[in-house]
């Protein structure tokens, strides 16, 4: 098993209950926690999430932005803006949102982070795209130098955690193809 097959991880389960440095909201721009994950987040980790995010204010779409966990066991919560309120999430937003979000748990020498499949529920991300994307993105960081010694991907449910697995193993492939 190589370095970076150790350093990444999918599992099936209940991303608002990781105990990770941080945990990674699939956030609009405004970084109102309203439905999907960012309400799991507010119901189990309290308001102070939400006021923290209304003192940051609205970022970019592909942007992220940090604050603390609240209640949460993870630390920090990296909001990971990968559409606008109401909207859809893109390719491009979801490449940026998730390289952002792991540049920055790196400047802040964070060792552990968990993603759920940013963009996939009220979004309306096709899950095998978001599997690629954020699997790639999360290699090339991997591949320089960085803080980050794991990262998991917290699926909710087996369909999600079955495609992330198949497109994690075909990754792998393709990398020792090149090498």
């Amino acid at each position: 098993m190589s370095r970076l097959e150790e350093r990444i991880e999918i599992l099936e389960g209940d991303l608002t209950e990781m105990d990770t440095d941080a945990i990674v909201n699939a956030a609009n721009n405004d970084l109102i926690l309203g439905g999907g994950v960012a309400g799991a987040i507010r119901r189990k980790g309290g308001d102070a999430i939400q006021k923290e995010c209304d003192a940051i204010g609205s970022i970019p779409v592909g942007g992220a932005a940090l604050t603390g966990g609240g209640q949460l066991k993870a630390r920090h919560v990296i909001h990971a803006a990968s559409m606008e309120i109401g909207g859809r999430t893109t390719v491009d937003a979801l490449r940026r949102s998730t390289a952002h979000s792991l540049r920055l748990a790196a400047e802040r020498g964070l060792k552990s982070i968990a993603f759920p499949a940013v963009g996939t529920g009220i979004a309306g991300f096709p899950v095998a795209d978001c599997a690629k994307i954020m699997l790639r993105e999360t290699c090339r960081h991997l591949a320089g130098k960085s803080s980050i010694e794991k990262v998991c991907f917290v699926l909710y449910d087996g369909e999600a955690r079955e495609i992330f697995e198949r497109e994690w193993k075909l990754l792998r492939a393709e990398q020792a193809n090149r090498a």
